[in-house]
């Protein structure tokens, strides 16, 4: 198995020599940058019969699962609304190298994504993974609040006219609708992603954020019982001996890592977040971008690549 974990201009062209090679794969987001390439990526993995993975780390955190699972059960009922936020303050200070978006042009007249496909893609496949139903349109903006910054590649201060933060709105083929924002230059504690999902039944909150000694919460409240209470994560999400008590990038990471083990030694057809569930997060974020560019609601369907 290759783990692909250079810099975003490589994601592409080392995942599919990979492939090529007959090598299961896990690449950080993006694989591309174009969902169409994603989707070639992986449809060549499916020809070889092999195993991809996204870096979808919050999509392994115990309290996501745990949340995947009630919603599964019919805990919220009928899905009403879904919010998802992606945001800290690791690039509020202008001083702090930037390796967001390195490949963007200085001084360019035109705001470059950045936040909404380096921060926005792991909740963007939760919004997914909850909901469980088609994306049909989006609309949305990107702002630009921190113009100069330090660029990790330059060492130098320079003009970046990138997507530091961002607001969507999405809705699906029923009723149930979505907000999603990004941002990192939002105040905050890494790594900053909380979901919220409200259905005809009950609503659950899932904070993955370290504050106070533990990287991740979740909350539960009913149509009878109103007042949101926290509840204990089960055992069995957790790796052996694991604890929200950990570092975040340590316990989530080795949930991801042991479901694609996993999915690799059995060799069954079980394959989640992999490259094909790739293609349609970033599918949903080159939707996003026209939206923005274009001032207008978007179709999904218009919308196949960048």
């Amino acid at each position: 198995m290759i783990d692909v974990a250079t810099g975003n201009e490589a994601h592409f062209g080392v995942s599919w020599d990979a492939l090529e090679a007959g090598k299961h794969v896990l690449c950080e987001k993006p694989v591309h940058r174009d969902a169409r390439q994603t989707r070639r990526a992986a449809e060549l993995a499916a020809s070889k019969g092999l195993k991809t993975k996204l870096g979808f780390t919050f999509r392994y955190a115990p309290a996501v699962m745990y949340a995947k699972d009630l919603i599964d059960q019919g805990f919220v009922g009928e899905p009403y609304v879904f919010n998802g936020y992606e945001q800290n303050s690791q690039w509020i200070d202008p001083a702090t190298p930037l390796r967001q978006a390195e490949a963007a042009e200085p001084d360019q007249a035109e705001i470059t994504v950045s936040s909404i496909e380096g921060y926005g893609a792991p909740i963007i496949d939760i919004m997914h993974w909850w909901v469980g139903r088609p994306l049909t349109s989006v609309v949305g903006t990107m702002r630009n609040f921190v113009p100069v910054r330090m660029v990790r590649a330059t060492g130098k201060m320079q003009r970046m006219n990138i997507d530091d933060a961002d607001m969507w709105l999405c809705e699906f083929d029923t009723d149930v609708m979505a907000s999603i924002q990004s941002s990192y230059v939002t105040v905050g504690n890494y790594p900053g992603i909380e979901a919220r999902i409200y259905g005809s039944e009950g609503a659950l909150i899932v904070r993955l954020v370290e504050e106070f000694g533990i990287c991740q919460t979740i909350k539960t409240a009913t149509k009878d019982a109103v007042e949101f209470v926290e509840q204990e994560i089960p055992q069995k999400y957790f790796p052996p001996e694991g604890s929200s008590r950990e570092p975040w990038p340590f316990l989530f990471y080795s949930n991801l890592v042991h479901n694609f083990a996993t999915e690799i030694i059995d060799g069954s057809d079980v394959n989640e977040g992999d490259f094909a569930q790739g293609a349609i997060v970033q599918r949903t974020i080159n939707a996003f971008e026209r939206s923005a560019r274009e001032r207008r609601w978007v179709a999904f369907d218009e919308v196949q690549g960048a």
